[in-house]
């Protein structure tokens, strides 16, 4: 089950939604629980399934549950910032500790130029230099667990009798309050587990527990004990006790790991952000931004340029602007259990909808979640004292998730709403009134059932339409990953003298959508598929008066490799610009290798199709097939909408402002969705259409 909980919040949310009607966007169907990945149980009568149906009729608390992950994840968000100022700056205190003490603004500066560094770098990607991060964090590791060890056995050997919990209770029963408060300082010994969460997926859950149980975990409690042991003989080291505990011949060995091991941990954050933006925005909670794939053999190592900047001007802000850990550690722990508090309430969710057990387990587990309520109280105390910045990052990262999903949710309700009545589009004959001209007509929307109000615009508008009609909706799932065999789902609309289809092409919210130039190949491969099985199979040959829309098969692309009804031979591509390459100036020649690095050319195969000799094929399906090769090889344009989205006349004030200021400055400021879809420029046809949601 493990494999489906990477990703952190959203990734529980999304299996959530997966086996509950929880989702605010109605745009599930029957045939994504059919996806190897969707692993769907029906849910039997129990307590679990009775809280289920209520949750599912109440639109409020299903809204409040999406508040509340988003507020989830809008904190990982804001402790990708915090974790790396705090790491970085903590790293490089350890020269005020030396002979040659920095200034408190020299530090500041020192760190700066770490975190902009770092930053900078995000857009190689981490696998050309993951290979030194198990190293440094074992090396940190072993450093930390000898240096605790030695100022155990130096100091003070009495100090492992603190293993004993008779100690922590003496603990509050002398200090009462301030020792509850001194909670949301001890909290900071265990964070970025949070982090590991939202990374689960790049690891097993086995590898995870052995490495915290007989690693991390006594590496952790040897060198705290030590930390003890060093100040109860030395107490006026408290600003610094770390890395006044460091025995002076390996100081610097030690502060050059620290720095290391700051850089490694920052990059796991930041990779974690990336992860979590990602699954937002698939799941349609963020705006549209640029994912770069920065490994062709890792997959999952992804970078989104505009979120690293961002996250570096924040990182440099709170570093600036505070230049005091201690403040950053306010910031930072309730940033963290925040993390962890809403995760253990969305595992107990897990427990009863997903796992379908009994309630009183869940209950049971919520004990976890009282125990973090308890830290969470005592790092609310250190709100005035630095614990405001996550709160207020997460509110605005949360704003403009809300605002998008809101604005997204009002425009496809719209969609639905006001679909071609499929009797008209009858009516108008299958040359739909207009002339028809030869080639392929994609019309991308984002309803995976229906004809859009769009495509009545496209019919009066247009003088001529093309000869054969694809209907494609990109949809994503709440699974991880969809199989690529799985990806494509081929349905008719209208009979077939129409000659319009539909195709469905599923993503999960870990997939990268890459343009590999293969789409419409695979599309028409696809479709001549499907036309051959309607043709060979009864349940697709169903009555006229039975519904044209809604009949779907997945088209496998193996099965289209193995058996395809239509015959593939490649044109050599002939258009390739070679002059760079031939060129004798070595500076064009390194300018074009280091541009196709960052840009790896699309190459775009170039392949014509012919039917086969067989005379098995029937007539009306030889005709079908010859119509759609014709109309590849005449074209294919790519048709969207230019949609404006508007609250109406009679919306409240609140609506006005969210739609018509808010999500309409998200829209004008993120990327389109033809640059978004990898649509060739060149092939798009735009046609404007007002929404008043």
């Amino acid at each position: 089950m493990y494999e489906f909980l990477s990703g952190g919040t959203f990734a529980l949310y999304s299996l959530i939604c997966r086996h509950a009607k929880f989702s605010l966007l109605p745009n599930q169907q029957a045939a994504d629980e059919e996806l190897s990945a969707y692993k769907y149980r029906p849910s039997t009568e129990t307590v679990g399934s009775r809280l289920k149906q209520f949750l599912e009729k109440h639109k409020g608390l299903r809204t409040a549950l999406l508040f509340v992950v988003l507020f989830g994840a809008s904190m990982v968000i804001g402790d990708g910032v915090l974790t790396t100022a705090i790491s970085v700056l903590s790293s490089v205190s350890g020269l005020l500790v030396t002979e040659k003490k920095l200034t408190n603004g020299e530090l500041v500066l020192l760190a700066c130029v770490i975190l902009v560094g770092l930053f900078a770098l995000q857009h190689f990607g981490t696998h050309r230099v993951a290979f030194m991060f198990a190293p440094v964090v074992i090396i940190w590791l072993v450093s930390i667990f000898s240096i605790g060890l030695y100022n155990i056995i130096r100091w003070n050997p009495k100090i492992v009798r603190a293993v004993s919990p008779y100690y922590i209770i003496k603990f509050f029963r002398e200090t009462g309050k301030n020792g509850w408060i001194s909670l949301g300082g001890i909290l900071l010994s265990i964070t970025g587990t949070e982090a590991m969460f939202a990374d689960l997926g790049h690891f097993t859950a086995l590898s995870i527990r052995l490495a915290f149980a007989f690693v991390i975990y006594p590496c952790l409690v040897v060198q705290y004990m030590g930390q003890a042991a060093f100040l109860s003989r030395n107490l006026q080291s408290i600003p610094n006790s770390f890395y006044d505990s460091i025995p002076g011949p390996v100081f610097w060995p030690v502060f050059v790991i620290a720095t290391l091991a700051a850089i490694v941990g920052s990059q796991a954050v930041i990779t974690a952000t990336f992860s979590i933006i990602k699954q937002c925005h698939a799941l349609g909670c963020f705006p549209r931004v640029k994912v770069v794939h920065t490994s062709k053999h890792i997959y999952g190592q992804i970078y989104i340029p505009e979120i690293n900047w961002i996250l570096m001007i924040l990182a440099l802000a709170i570093t600036i602007g505070f230049q005091d850990t201690t403040l950053i550690g306010n910031a930072y722990g309730l940033a963290c259990i925040t993390v962890m508090f809403i995760t253990t309430f969305l595992m107990a969710l897990v427990i009863t909808f997903v796992w379908q057990k009994s309630v009183l387990l869940a209950a049971v587990f919520l004990l976890f979640w009282f125990i973090e309520g308890v830290y969470l109280s005592a790092a609310l105390m250190k709100v005035p004292q630095g614990g405001w910045v996550p709160l207020v990052l997460s509110v605005i990262f949360m704003m403009v998730m809300y605002i998008w999903h809101y604005g997204t949710r009002k425009k496809y309700n719209f969609d639905l709403h006001n679909k071609v009545s499929l009797k008209w589009l009858l009516g108008l004959g299958p040359s739909l009134g207009i002339v028809r001209v030869p080639g392929i007509g994609l019309i991308y929307s984002e309803l995976a059932t229906g004809i859009p109000a769009i495509f009545s615009h496209f019919v009066t508008n247009l003088p001529a339409f093309h000869n054969v009609l694809v209907f494609v909706c990109v949809k994503s799932v709440p699974v991880p990953y969809v199989s690529p065999e799985e990806r494509f789902l081929i349905g008719r609309i209208c009979p077939r003298p129409y000659r319009m289809y539909r195709c469905i092409v599923r993503y999960g919210y870990k997939d990268i959508q890459r343009d590999d130039g293969d789409f419409e190949d695979q599309l028409v491969q696809s479709i001549a598929e499907f036309i051959q099985m309607e043709a060979g199979e009864p349940q697709f040959c169903g009555s006229e008066s039975s519904s044209y829309d809604g009949r779907m098969a997945v088209i496998s692309t193996k099965s289209i490799q193995s058996s395809s009804s239509l015959i593939i031979t490649e044109i050599a591509d002939c258009s390739a610009n070679n002059s760079i390459q031939s060129s004798k100036s070595l500076t064009l020649q390194s300018l074009r290798s280091a541009y196709d690095d960052e840009n790896p050319p699309v190459r775009r195969r170039h392949v014509r199709f012919q039917l086969p000799t067989s005379p098995v094929i029937d007539i009306s399906v030889r005709e079908e097939l010859m119509d759609l090769i014709q109309a590849k090889e005449a074209g294919v344009a790519y048709i969207m909408g230019h949609s404006y989205v508007k609250a109406r006349r009679t919306s409240s004030f609140f609506k006005k402002l969210v739609i018509d200021i808010g999500y309409s400055f998200l829209r004008k400021n993120c990327r389109g969705p033809a640059v978004a879809l990898n649509i060739p420029h060149s092939n798009l046809i735009e046609v404007g259409m007002i929404y008043y949601v």
